[in-house]
């Protein structure tokens, strides 16, 4: 059996992931205060540009950290990083850990930039 390379694996778990445009992302922020966006990118890329209104959480901590902003298995939680490839893994983490309500915006970090402005 071969390996999976990185570009299936992302593939493969975004196909079961609910995934969002920027535009729906930010539609649904506007209806739901409550919303939390989570940038799963390193300190050092969300230093040079972050989304407003987001949460810093490094896809490395996040099954540990996740819970000093939430514990509600049904808290809406948006995820994003700069591709939508670390979102995607960190989505099916969140799933496993038994959040009912998560979904990855699925653009780059530039894009959602474009739409949430810069934070």
């Amino acid at each position: 059996m071969a390996l999976k390379t990185l570009p299936e694996i992302v593939a493969e778990t975004k196909s079961a992931l609910h995934c969002l445009t920027p535009e729906r992302a930010k539609e649904l922020m506007g209806k739901d205060s409550g919303v939390l966006v989570i940038d799963v990118r390193e300190p050092d890329e969300v230093a040079n540009k972050r989304p407003a209104n987001t949460i810093n959480i490094p896809r490395g901590v996040l099954e540990m950290k996740i819970t000093e902003h939430t514990t509600d298995p049904d808290q809406t939680i948006l995820l994003h990083c700069a591709t939508g490839g670390r979102a995607a893994l960190a989505a099916a983490s969140l799933e496993h850990m038994g959040f009912r309500n998560v979904s990855v915006i699925d653009c780059s970090a530039d894009e959602l930039i474009a739409h949430l402005g810069d934070g």
